[in-house]
């Protein structure tokens, strides 16, 4: 990870929760080496470019208590040096052959990417598998990278209240699931950190058979397999045990707080514990996550959605107000709405515009014409995003990382599109309870605002 990389939610989450929906899926094939490393490679020839990615099936939701973050840390170690390449080498060589690279840590996955000439591809791989096993963690780069750490952190969250409200509306939503700690740790577990926590995190997360290898881009299938096997496979697997589960107990009353901090205006979240389409037991539960999946395009899809038609311009009650929803989180999920008071309505009116959406929604059914116009716009950003091999490729390993099968993208608008008025009114009328909400109110503390006033959701990873 590069030092000043912002805060993001891998581009998978934001395609579905804008309803940006699926990439095509001709020309996609799948390996399997014989160490259990999954590899999918997808032809896209319109350019001699090609992007490559590893994702490993950890992130901040596989931690316990004591080294939440430790992901996002290994991550930051990650670009520190191997057995055979000194500290940043690593990005030195990719930028001497024109490539791009990076790398984020979400709640279920860590991934690290290149994008090259497709005459580079194999260096590539051969640099990515190199510090799968063979990374070399000192205690001075550490700990020169953990003070890069606390300021980043200090940067997101200490010094700034939206992103101190969002960290604490989760922890307050979650009690008793992994999804309360924030992706990049809680301060007090990033200065304690020690060498031996990023070492041995690293041994037991990133072996071959927990990861995925996507190759997206000018490619042959064959020529990545047998160089995916030359690198890759020289790997011995490791015995991977998954976490011990930890699902969040029903919500039995209101959860409600207030924090104060330097801001302009209020900020406003309420949050309801939803299932997705990687936590679903029942077919029932994965057609729900398609429904709440329209509903949040409903309200606020895009400039014609409710929120902003009703509360924006009509109503004029907030200044800005938005939804989120992510069906493809492995865990139990939120379905969050956020809102900024104008200037002249007090929290609690917008608390209660907000519930008069949501209302409208459980007591009459959306209009076939209304629905009609989000499936379209569903559509419409499955043909503009092919266009995006980087988007293609995030797409596919994203689903793959969270245990959903590659075709979840070949379905998505199929599925979309059985969604009715009566399934959006049911699952408005299942989640959306007054005694299962998480209200998180931020107020101004009289201090000059330290960042501009911002309504829009967080995102959900760490770059």
């Amino acid at each position: 990870m590069k030092l000043g990389m912002r805060l993001a939610k891998p581009l998978f989450s934001i395609l579905m929760l804008s309803g940006l929906s699926q990439v095509a899926q001709a020309d996609i094939s799948e390996f399997q080496l014989d160490n259990g490393m999954q590899i999918v490679v997808k032809e896209d020839h319109r350019a001699p470019v090609v992007v490559h990615q590893v994702w490993y099936k950890v992130g901040s939701n596989y931690e316990s208590n004591g080294v939440t973050g430790i992901s996002h840390m290994l991550e930051h170690m990650m670009f520190k040096g191997t057995k055979t390449l000194a500290p940043g080498e690593f990005s030195k060589r990719v930028a001497r052959i024109g490539g791009q690279e990076n790398a984020f840590t979400s709640t279920d996955y860590t991934a690290y990417y290149q994008v090259v000439g497709k005459s580079h591809l194999e260096e590539v791989m051969r640099l990515e598998a190199d510090r799968m096993r063979n990374l070399i963690i000192t205690e001075e780069e550490f700990s020169k990278e953990r003070d890069v750490v606390t300021e980043e952190r200090r940067w997101r969250v200490e010094d700034k209240p939206s992103g101190k409200l969002f960290e604490q509306f989760k922890a307050t939503a979650f009690l008793s699931s992994p999804s309360r700690n924030p992706t990049i740790g809680w301060m007090q577990d990033i200065v304690h950190y020690q060498a031996q926590d990023a070492r041995d995190w690293y041994r037991k997360w990133y072996a071959p058979n927990n990861a995925t290898l996507v190759v997206v881009g000018d490619v042959d299938p064959q020529q990545v397999y047998q160089w995916a096997q030359k690198y890759y496979g020289v790997y011995q697997p490791e015995t991977i045990r998954p976490p011990k589960p930890q699902l969040e107990f029903a919500q039995e009353g209101e959860r409600r707080f207030t924090l104060k901090g330097a801001t302009k205006l209020p900020q406003l979240y309420l949050g309801f514990h939803a299932p997705t389409l990687a936590s679903a037991k029942t077919d029932e539960e994965r057609a729900e996550a398609y429904a709440l999946s329209v509903l949040s395009d409903l309200l606020s899809g895009d400039d014609s959605a409710r929120l902003s038609k009703h509360l924006v311009r009509g109503s004029k009650a907030v200044a800005s107000a938005g939804s989120r929803y992510d069906a493809t989180d492995r865990l139990q999920t939120l379905f969050v709405l956020t809102a900024t008071p104008s200037a002249d309505k007090t929290p609690y009116e917008v608390e209660q515009a907000l519930w008069t959406e949501l209302r409208k929604l459980q007591q009459q059914p959306v209009s076939q014409d209304e629905l009609e116009r989000v499936l379209a716009q569903s559509e419409a950003q499955y043909i503009y995003h092919q266009d995006s091999i980087q988007a293609q490729a995030i797409i596919l390993g994203s689903l793959l990382s969270v245990g959903l099968p590659a075709d979840t993208l070949e379905n998505w608008v199929e599925n979309l599109r059985k969604v009715t008025p009566t399934m959006i009114q049911q699952v408005a009328n299942k989640y959306f309870a007054e005694d299962k909400q998480t209200v998180a109110l931020l107020l101004p503390n009289g201090e000059n605002a330290r960042d501009s006033a911002n309504s829009g959701l967080p995102r959900k990873g760490v770059h």
